[in-house]
């Protein structure tokens, strides 16, 4: 059934596609160009307090990397640029380390301009971090209040939910701005070396996503901050080699089985002086990974023991910083955490949890009655907003199919079937107006770029924010009619699950040749690559199949969006069943009677990565002709605490597991035309994880190649050596997939 109703909405949007008296050819040239290929597609969306306006990060056309602040307005139907980041940052500008460090863990380090923005309480300001210092954009006569001016950076900056103040960090301390006086003042005490105050910790924003540790009370009278002291965590020396000098950054890293930093929390009432510690048992075998508010009286945190197989959810005493175990949820193997805490007027919360296997949602009411909201083997993505009035809560959701996300809704208070919000035949993102009364939405589809539009709570489009369509202003339109769809089918696992895969042939596709092919991997937790959206990455798999490839891709046992029992599989055996996925899927490739099977390449990036080397190493000979592996993790003791233990425990308790996941014992089998790429000043895979590969090739007499990228970190994709990673790659395809050619 879900394979039906997918193809026919694949089919009926492919139909809509204006048809064109000519055909381009993607370059790598035109993908790294300006303006994006995918179109103009939002970003940070946000409503103001009143909702009469939408704002969001918009890319220039001239330059695809910088983004400004927009607004649109929902009463005239007219989006207008408020903050021109231009105007506002040096061209001479450099970020600091933690800057530079946060972006690489939120995954925008490509971006320049504005990155972050939020709104007052009052919807009459915005607050613009740029360039290291603060601004204050006034919406009635779009003017500019310039809050700092100093020689440090200040970043992680908050407009309190009050609006009284504007609270940053600067040099690992805590200050905030009285917007009244324009005076500051020192939140924290000093941050000193190994120790920092209203900081995430590495592990904290590289795995939990928790970018942030400084929270605000609803009425601005209390702040709650971290004390972060990091002086247990061993020093892994970084080398961050640039074009023209090293420096020798000294990083607090945690690798697997070594000690942590230790995370204290402290509430300040900003009429005193002193500050109350909370009592929650910081140590380095502890994890605080959520704080939230429910009210200006009542805190609650969120704590998880090292083995991650408990979550403790706690409410504070604010006089004494003594806490209250309110719920706690146990797994076998480990937890994943979520977002999902939501505090009700009425009393009791709604939370999610994947108790049953899958994610759901449960309702508790005041008196600790628990409910069952949401049931049945789909995964719950995120709750979206809740009506209150309605007794309703909205949430994303893989309901119909597991290559769609979409908007659900169903009552708290007397469960029944949730009620898709959103069209099938796209993958949806949502950011929901705070009475959820209406939603702002971008969706995709394989033939359909993203499209941002205004909907009411029953999903009936109001209007469009960025319609995005691909007529023939849109920078995609001259390349439609090279553009194919995938074709989505699905294997099955060993243990009888359905393995979903996506196949695309090439543009001018001739069912009586064969075609050489490239299997993209990831196959580690949480992402999923088979969908059904449009997007850069998307893109690439475009420019691979117009170069003559078929482009095949396969989620494997562990891969995301299909539930906690999905994922289980991986514990404490990484490089087991996904290998096994990947090899079964590389097997129905090959298949194919279109496919050469003696000319299939296989690339993937930092677990991809990994996953190419075990492929490459571990696979009958003559499997793969050419392999490209990216900023590959190659031994699981080289990578953090937080991620690592979660899926492998620690080396000293699972020595066998983390042996048989390393890539060392198999280097010896190499065979296959191997490329290795990396970073110099990768922070996240740290470079010495491909250097020791490097140099245990070379002291066995392994022929293979490589590429290092001097002062880049993990993500190389995008800017001029982005551009060079993807044509080196490819013409290394080629000469492998297409000898003679």
């Amino acid at each position: 059934m879900t394979r039906t109703i997918l193809r026919a909405s694949i089919l009926a949007a492919t139909a809509l596609l204006p048809a064109t008296s000519f055909a381009e050819e993607l370059s790598l040239d035109r993908l790294f160009a300006s303006p994006s290929l995918t179109g103009t597609s939002p970003r940070a969306v946000a409503y103001a307090p009143d909702g009469s306006l939408v704002t969001f990060l918009k890319a220039r056309e001239d330059d695809a990397s910088r983004l400004d602040l927009w607004a649109y307005d929902v009463e005239t139907g007219e989006a207008s640029m408020l903050v021109d980041s231009k105007l506002l940052e040096p061209d001479d500008f450099e970020l600091s380390e933690e800057e530079k460090a946060l972006r690489e863990r939120k995954r925008i380090s490509s971006s320049k301009g504005i990155v972050q923005y939020q709104w007052d309480s009052e919807g009459e300001q915005i607050l613009v971090p740029l360039a290291g210092d603060l601004f204050l954009v006034a919406l009635d006569d779009k003017s500019v209040r310039r809050l700092t001016e100093t020689e440090g950076f200040e970043y992680d900056a908050k407009v309190s939910p009050s609006g009284e103040y504007v609270s940053f960090l600067r040099d690992g301390t805590l200050y905030a701005i009285d917007l009244d006086s324009g005076r500051e003042r020192r939140i924290s005490p000093q941050g000193e070396g190994a120790v920092s105050y209203g900081t995430a910790e590495f592990v904290a924003q590289e795995e939990m996503n928790r970018y942030t540790g400084n929270w605000w009370s609803p009425d601005d009278q209390r702040i709650v901050y971290t004390r972060t002291d990091e002086t247990g965590v061993d020093i892994i020396p970084r080398f961050d080699i640039a074009a023209n000098d090293v420096t020798v950054i000294e990083q607090r890293y945690p690798r697997a089985g070594r000690p942590n930093a230790v995370v204290d929390l402290f509430i300040k009432d900003m009429d005193k002086r002193r500050p109350v510690k909370v009592m929650w048992g910081a140590s380095p075998d502890t994890y605080l990974a959520r704080v939230d508010w429910a009210s200006p009286e009542d805190l609650f945190i969120q704590t998880v023991n090292r083995d991650q197989t408990e979550l403790t959810l706690s409410k504070v005493n604010l006089g004494t910083g003594q806490v209250e175990e309110v719920y706690t949820e146990k797994q076998d193997a480990w937890i994943n955490l979520s977002d999902d805490f939501h505090p009700l007027a009425e009393g009791g919360f709604l939370w999610t949890t994947e108790e049953t296997g899958f994610r759901h949602i449960l309702h508790f009411s005041e008196d600790g009655e628990k409910t069952q909201v949401t049931l049945g083997d789909w995964q719950v993505r995120g709750i979206a907003a809740v009506d209150e009035e309605a007794g309703e809560v909205y949430f994303v959701a893989h309901v119909d199919t597991p290559l769609e996300r979409h908007l659900y809704r169903v009552s708290y208070k007397d469960p029944g079937a949730p009620e898709r919000v959103t069209r099938l035949g796209s993958t949806w993102s949502v950011s929901m107006a705070p009475d959820a009364g209406s939603f702002v939405a971008t969706s995709s589809n394989s033939s359909t770029p993203p499209q941002t539009g205004l909907y009411d709570a029953d999903g009936e489009r109001i209007t469009w924010i960025e319609e995005n369509a691909l007529d023939r202003m849109h920078p995609y339109y001259p390349y439609l009619d090279a553009h194919q769809t995938p074709e989505f089918g699905t294997l099955t696992a060993e243990t009888g699950e359905a393995l979903y895969y996506s196949i695309l042939k090439p543009h001018d596709f001739d069912e009586s040749k064969e075609y050489p092919a490239i299997l993209r991997v990831y196959g580690g937790p949480g992402p999923q690559l088979v969908t059904n959206s449009f997007g850069r990455w998307f893109l690439f798999d475009q420019y691979m199949q117009q170069q003559g490839y078929v482009v095949f891709t396969i989620d494997g046992r562990g891969s995301g969006g299909r539930g906690k029992g999905f994922e289980d599989h991986l514990y404490r055996n990484m490089a087991g069943v996904e290998v096994t996925d990947q090899l079964q899927g590389t097997d129905f490739l090959a298949s194919l009677p279109y496919v050469d099977e003696d000319r299939i390449g296989v690339t993937g990036w930092s677990y991809g990565g990994y996953m190419t080397l075990h492929l490459a190493l571990r696979a009958p000979e003559g499997t793969f002709a050419a392999a490209v592996s990216g900023a590959p993790v190659s031994d699981w003791s080289l990578y953090d605490t937080f991620y690592t233990e979660r899926y492998m425990d620690t080396p000293q308790d699972n020595p066998e597991g983390y042996e048989r996941s390393s890539v060392f014992p198999y280097l010896g089998q190499l065979e296959t035309p191997l490329l290795i790429i990396h970073g110099m000043a990768d922070d996240n895979v740290t470079f010495d994880n491909s250097t020791r590969v490097f140099a245990r090739l070379q002291a066995m007499g392994k022929d293979f190649e490589m590429m290092t990228y001097p002062g880049q970190r993990h993500s190389i994709h995008s800017g001029p050596q982005g551009q060079h990673r993807f044509t080196h790659s490819m013409r290394f395809f080629d000469r492998h997939l297409k000898p003679g050619e």
